[in-house]
């Protein structure tokens, strides 16, 4: 039950972070005339460095996609966790009005690091 539950939950962020990647290629969501100033300025700070978004937003649909499939969603966790950092931050210190739905995603994501734990021992045990 639980796994088809974490399931359920992945397939959801998944589409979420495919939409989110997808939009900073086509924009075609519209954007909210009501955006706080430093919010614009941060947006506007980052389109400055003409590669950085779409590396972003590949990291999304890449990571989106890896995320809803069971074999790969610890990969998925791994592509996605930079970029959650930074949503998590900007809802933190520059915009709280989508705290709670970063807060949100960000249990999902942290379920699945957990539950996908013993794969990542490999990488930290290197040493």
């Amino acid at each position: 039950m639980k796994r088809k539950i974490l399931t359920g939950f992945c397939i959801l962020l998944g589409l979420l972070l495919i939409n989110g990647g997808l939009n900073k290629f086509l924009n075609y969501m519209p954007v909210p005339n009501d955006l706080p100033e430093p919010l614009m300025k941060d947006t506007a700070a980052l389109a400055e460095i003409s590669w950085l978004i779409p590396l972003i937003g590949l990291a999304e649909v890449l990571g989106g996609i890896l995320i809803i499939f069971p074999r790969t969603r610890a990969l998925g966790a791994l592509i996605v966790f930079p970029v959650m950092v930074g949503i998590l931050l900007t809802h933190l210190f520059v915009d709280t009005s989508g705290l709670p739905i970063a807060i949100v995603i960000w249990l999902i994501l942290l379920w699945v690091i957990f539950e996908n734990r013993k794969r990542y021992l490999p990488l930290i045990n290197q040493a």
